[in-house]
């Protein structure tokens, strides 16, 4: 071998061993960057309990969903719903340790306020839809009768395809019509 190719394999390690060295060189591993990190982490945790809590929260709307549909036995609905709630309290708990905040209510009772709103939510969502519900028959007619209106209205004499109504142009072949 030459004296050549020994510098070039020389450069060659030394590349990929920089390479390899560079998350160590890196600035995300030097001191101002850890708090980066731990930022980054602690906001993690966060959006990983406020997803459980949207869980439990969903989970016990559907138990009491269920359990006025008579699906769950009467015996067995209060075990339930008290492993929920515990469930949904320590997730709350968890979320009091990462930023504490500044209400005086127990976890337990932010819990069940929470699934009184989410409660009266779909209420108000249900009766909105009933009390709308004949303004939205009557709109799906009327779509119903434009879209009959727009139906085919002949053929185009150039290609043959089928035209609407509302056309002024072939889509097609673009002739005028």
């Amino acid at each position: 071998m030459d004296i050549g190719s020994l510098f070039l394999i020389l450069a060659l390690a030394l590349a990929v061993g920089l390479f390899i060295a560079q998350p160590f060189l890196n600035s995300a591993f030097k001191e101002g960057s850890g708090r980066k990190v731990a930022f980054e982490a602690r906001d993690h945790v966060r959006s990983a309990l406020l997803a459980e809590r949207e869980q439990v929260l969903d989970a016990l709307q559907e138990l009491d969903f269920d359990q006025a549909l008579g699906k769950i036995p009467a015996e067995d609905f209060p075990y339930q719903r008290s492993r929920l709630l515990a469930q949904g309290a320590a997730v709350l708990r968890k979320l009091d340790e990462l930023e504490p905040s500044v209400g005086v209510m127990s976890a337990e009772d932010r819990l069940e306020a929470a699934v009184a709103a989410r409660r009266a939510e779909t209420r108000g969502a249900a009766a909105s839809a009933n009390i709308g519900a004949g303004d939205a028959i009557e709109d799906q007619i009327a779509l119903r009768r434009r879209a009959r209106e727009e139906k085919s209205a002949g053929f185009c004499p150039k290609c043959g395809r089928p035209l609407q109504k509302s056309d002024q142009f072939c889509p097609k072949c673009g002739t005028a019509l």
